[in-house]
């Protein structure tokens, strides 16, 4: 059972200008799955990790640090490209300092999804407990820096919005069709290979869906505002015009065969490509940096040039 890839990117409290032209969000908060997990699966009694060799090759400092990718995370380059900072670190992390605190954090959780039953199958974080890490995150903010802080720092999906979230960046699915490990299940092998399209049309007329509800939402939360990341044309541009952005291969992951090899099994005996930075995909689920980097900037144009 492959979980659906998704995240839910908040971007705390109205925006605030920091030199009389561009704006600046004090904090980013971080809810999904292991596109989004900056590392608490480390932290919790699961086979869904991504704590050892060969992820994290190409971070800062080439150490493995719970992403599912080669370096840092659409996530991590969002923060960046903000102001905010350059990685947003896991809530489960135990020695975060104030200054991580009061900037972000990341809620998510690799192998969950958007029911309880697909974490309880892969022992992850359900998006309940994640709203409840959320919750003890707001605590301790509060006496960290005060009431009135925390207020500012979190803010004035119907849950989120009453804890506090205004400015919220909803991601709709990905071409899930085209993931390496969709197209094996699909083909069985490595010849012939290409994206399964009935899973892409499901994908896009999900999406189609969650657009056209957003509108609704945000007009029955007072003063907030909701955005539609759509990663789903980024990554289908890759895929179609590989040589355009520098990819060699995009049907298949750099680890292993590239068919099958994720999180437990992507390990430090596993063979690896040449070259990550010439996939579209590091495992057989997950993008490399490079292809987040793409995103990253697909998703500026898209949302952040509006804030």
């Amino acid at each position: 059972m492959l979980h659906l890839p998704f995240f839910l990117l908040l971007l705390q409290v109205l925006p605030q200008k920091t030199n009389g032209q561009n704006f600046k969000f004090p904090a980013i908060l971080v809810f999904g799955d292991s596109t989004v997990d900056t590392g608490n699966n480390n932290y919790i009694t699961t086979l869904s990790k991504a704590n050892h060799y060969p992820y994290g090759k190409d971070f800062p400092g080439h150490v493995p640090t719970g992403r599912f990718s080669n370096g840092k995370l659409a996530v991590d380059l969002l923060a960046s490209l903000l102001g905010v900072k350059q990685t947003i670190p896991p809530f489960l992390q135990p020695d975060l300092s104030a200054y991580e605190l009061q900037t972000g954090v990341c809620f998510a959780s690799a192998g969950t999804g958007y029911d309880r039953l697909t974490a309880a199958l892969t022992r992850v974080i359900p998006m309940s407990q994640q709203l409840n890490y959320f919750k003890s995150y707001r605590e301790r903010l509060k006496k960290m820096a005060g009431e009135e802080a925390a207020q500012r720092i979190i803010g004035q999906a119907l849950e989120l919005y009453n804890l506090g979230c205004r400015t919220l960046i909803i991601t709709g699915l990905p071409p899930i069709g085209c993931l390496p490990i969709q197209i094996t299940a699909k083909f069985k092998g490595q010849f012939g290979r290409t994206c399964v399209e009935e899973q892409n049309v499901d994908g896009q007329a999900y999406n189609r869906k969650l657009i056209e509800l957003l509108p609704h939402i945000q007009s029955s939360l007072e003063g907030s505002k909701i955005f539609y990341a759509d990663i789903y044309k980024p990554i289908m541009d890759m895929i179609k015009s590989p040589e355009k952005h520098g990819f060699r291969e995009t049907m298949k992951g750099c680890c292993g065969t590239g068919l099958l090899e994720a999180g437990p099994i992507c390990t430090p005996l596993t063979p690896l490509c040449q070259n990550s930075s010439e996939y579209l995909f590091f495992d057989s689920i997950h993008p490399s940096e490079k292809a987040y980097r793409y995103v990253t900037e697909c998703l500026k144009k898209q949302i952040l040039d509006k804030l």
